[in-house]
């Protein structure tokens, strides 16, 4: 989920640059709350049908509050929002925040400081989530959503190349080298162009757990979190593994960013590794398929991805008192929180939300979709594992984006994963 095209490459040196310093603690709870009543601002990518549920709702229990929202599209979205909140715009009040990019937000004072709550927020959402939002012992945003990981399979491939297929069940999960022998039948004698492909091939959110499940880190390391560290045994392995399956032609290269679904949605791949929104994208599809745990590397752990987007305040709002209202409403309230989820399927961090949300899963695409609700309760609690919290974590995703697309392509892995450490490394000197 997580991408940076060039528009905002630009912006991101400039908020990384100085980022090494103390935070500026931005609007503190005791500041001037502003009117009780008026209108706020909510910003954020997607569009705006996603969120008139939670503004409804939250309008109809707040009279004298309404809530204007503004989409800017994800391309674009880093780029204007550093540069209108270096500004200091106070027409934006509340603003969605990319989990990861906490840290260097928190650190350039782009967001209000909201440690007043940590207790509540500590029950109110797992331990990931709770941590992620935190920078140097204070807490910056509010989780809304959350995600994992799941395997799809073509059931009618996999019956025709006589593969039985995985189970649901995330005890007995495959491994990788399971799902490459298994797609290479499929290819064989199962009607597939392809045996396995990964919905964000060149995104580290989704590509992290390789190397993790091999035991090697997240790639940062040190006090600061401005180490790099992929070129461990672990992260050496994951992409010898990965780029062999391009090269072999096990996974399509050519192919990315949103038109990688309907590859399995037109019944041309064995395997896909996909999202909880996949649950009802694939439901339209004329391809019989089902739902597996996110598989691990033999010998290692299952490793899954977690994390979405959280909503925080803006400290140059004048409208403090009316932005927190509208953002525990959207989070810390039960039913709040689950009016975001109601026109996308996206799953609500709140963890009262979950337990409401997360049984209907199992019948989004009716029984395609039969075990997704346990892998998604188990995933959560057992092998969730977020991206890393630093303040170069923009540099971090996009670095390491490029590496993952040189490997998809053929470069060396060993020698590209080499690269991107220098790269990394020159990158933070500004920073440490």
């Amino acid at each position: 989920m997580q991408r940076l095209l060039p528009a905002a490459i630009v912006a991101v040196a400039a908020l990384v640059a100085g980022c090494g310093g103390s935070p500026d603690t931005g609007a503190p709870a005791t500041a001037d709350q502003g009117p009780q009543t008026g209108t706020i601002t909510f910003t954020g990518t997607d569009n705006a049908e996603t969120y008139q549920p939670v503004i409804k709702a939250f309008e109809a229990k707040n009279p004298g509050i309404k809530v204007t929202y503004t989409q800017i599209p994800f391309d674009q979205f880093n780029a204007t929002m550093q540069q209108r909140l270096s500004a200091k715009d106070a027409a934006i009040d509340v603003y969605t925040v990319d989990e990861p990019r906490v840290s260097q937000l928190a650190a350039k004072g782009f967001l209000t400081d909201l440690s007043d709550l940590d207790a509540k927020v500590k029950t109110s959402f797992s331990a990931t989530a709770y941590k992620t939002n935190h920078f140097r012992d204070k807490l910056w945003s509010l989780p809304m959503w959350n995600s994992t990981q799941f395997l799809f399979y073509n059931k009618t491939a996999l019956a025709k190349a006589k593969v039985t297929p995985p189970t649901a069940d995330p005890e007995q999960r495959w491994t990788w080298e399971q799902v490459e022998a298994a797609g290479r039948k499929a290819m064989q004698s199962g009607g597939t162009k392809y045996g396995l492909f990964m919905e964000q091939p060149e995104a580290y959110y989704q590509l992290q757990p390789l190397a993790e499940s091999l035991g090697g880190g997240s790639g940062i390391e040190g006090d600061d979190a401005l180490t790099p560290a992929v070129e461990t045994d672990g992260w050496k392995k994951a992409m010898q593994w990965y780029g062999a399956t391009f090269a072999s032609g096990l996974s399509p290269r050519g192919i990315g960013g949103f038109q990688t679904g309907p590859v399995f949605a037109a019944g041309d791949v064995a395997f896909f590794v996909g999202g909880p929104w996949d649950l009802k994208i694939f439901g339209s599809s004329k391809v019989d398929w089902g739902v597996a745990p996110m598989p691990y590397f033999q010998g290692g752990k299952p490793v899954t991805p977690t994390g979405s987007w959280s909503v925080g305040i803006n400290p140059a709002s004048k409208q403090q008192g009316m932005a927190r209202k509208f953002v525990e409403f959207a989070t810390l309230d039960p039913a709040g929180n689950l009016a975001t989820t109601s026109t996308t399927t996206i799953i609500p961090a709140n963890l009262e939300a979950q337990k409401q949300y997360t049984p209907q899963m199992d019948k989004f695409s009716g029984a395609k979709t039969a075990g997704a609700a346990a892998i998604t309760t188990y995933e959560s609690e057992h092998t969730a594992v977020s991206r890393p919290v630093s303040v170069g974590y923009i540099q971090f995703e996009e670095v390491m984006g490029k590496a993952f697309a040189d490997i998809r392509n053929g470069t060396n892995s060993d020698a590209r994963l080499q690269e991107a450490t220098r790269q990394l490394t020159d990158a933070w000197k500004s920073i440490k």
